[in-house]
């Protein structure tokens, strides 16, 4: 069984201390059932909940029995709710109650929820009513806030800036020669569900993944990569440039020593652009961590990225295959480094903050 987060409802309603039930629970006939359950204010850790009640027996009330867990199959949860005691106890406070708490909620998670009513007895144990119905929700993502506790956390391992000059990206057959009049552009498509569980662009936002990390020895692109022997590379103020706001993604790791941070470059006044406004950190094109240009006398741009971190950048528009150039890699593929809908590694505490995963 799960272990169960210790609960105590303020006094202005959220819940945060310790209570446990009594080993004992009885039922009485007359304690209000709670009706028509309200979720409302959902963060990626938190919300609030609400219901009506008969006015029958409600000055008895002394507690609130909370039975919240992750979303399984409806009928083993009514199971559930006939053998074993809720997990969450409450002290009866007016309503809305805010429930938070980072041990036992996580970011873009399904949960059902019901209710109990119940009288504390002299010698405590507890007297409860029948469950109410069994309402669902999901929890939100990051907030702008979580993800400026990620930026700090990524900034804090990315090490010296390295210069670069191209972004590359490796797929097994997308260049082929034989590609129709389509594939003559890279086309958006939706990101997958790797890195943190929270992070708004996963499953929403369109993009063309990109790399820019160099070897170290040579300052050009590597000779292997986890996608496909095919590289596509294009001059790197092609894609970023002064007219590109740069935004911050996420930062995670796969059970390894290596850390991926993802930015997105979205062309001003784009879709992806709007997408990102409001929802990601921006970061200052000539001043970050991560990747940056600046002007030369020249009027050329130069490139540098960070160096003990593996960026993934991710450009929200159609690229022409014009643009660039394709050619074959000789150097074998890590299929291991793939980030396919990699899941983050929980307990890693470089890359996590106190909100989940």
């Amino acid at each position: 069984a799960k272990v169960a987060p210790k609960v105590l409802a303020s006094s202005t309603g959220s819940l945060f201390g310790s209570e446990s039930a009594g080993s004992r629970i009885g039922d009485v006939d007359h304690l209000p059932v709670p009706q028509r359950i309200q979720i409302n204010d959902i963060t990626c850790d938190s919300f609030k909940i609400s219901w009506d009640m008969e006015s029958g027996g409600r000055d008895q009330i002394t507690h609130y029995f909370i039975d919240l867990n992750k979303k399984e199959d409806r009928s083993s949860h009514k199971v559930k709710h006939m053998d074993v005691p809720t997990k969450l106890v409450a002290k009866a406070v007016p309503l809305p109650m805010t429930v938070r708490g980072h041990w036992f909620l996580s970011p873009r998670t399904q949960y059902t929820v019901s209710v109990q009513t119940a009288v504390k007895q002299p010698d405590g144990e507890y007297v409860v009513s029948s469950w109410s119905e069994i309402t669902e929700f999901c929890t939100a993502d990051y907030s702008t806030v979580q993800l400026m506790q990620l930026l700090q956390k990524a900034e804090a391992i990315a090490g010296r800036m390295l210069p670069f000059t191209v972004f590359y990206r490796n797929q097994q057959e997308y260049f082929q020669p034989n590609r129709d009049a389509q594939r003559c552009q890279m086309l958006p498509s939706v990101k997958d569900n790797s890195g943190s569980h929270g992070s708004p662009i996963s499953n929403k936002l369109e993009g063309i993944f990109f790399s820019c990390n160099t070897e170290f020895n040579t300052g050009k692109p590597p000779q292997d990569s986890p996608y496909g022997p095919y590289r596509f590379q294009v001059q790197a103020d092609i894609l970023f440039n002064h007219n590109t706001n740069m935004y911050f993604g996420d930062f995670y790791c796969m059970y390894t020593s290596y850390h991926y941070v993802i930015l997105v470059l979205a062309p001003n006044g784009s879709k992806g652009d709007t997408f990102c406004k409001g929802r990601l950190p921006v970061l200052d094109r000539s001043n970050n961590g991560f990747l940056t240009f600046t002007k030369e006398d020249s009027g050329a741009l130069s490139f540098r990225h960070a160096q003990d971190v593996i960026l993934e950048v991710i450009y929200t528009e159609p690229v022409d295959l014009s643009l660039g150039t394709i050619s074959q890699i000789n150097g074998h593929q890590l299929m291991s480094l793939s980030t396919l809908n990699a899941k983050k590694d929980p307990s890693c505490k470089i890359c996590n903050i106190s909100v989940g995963r």
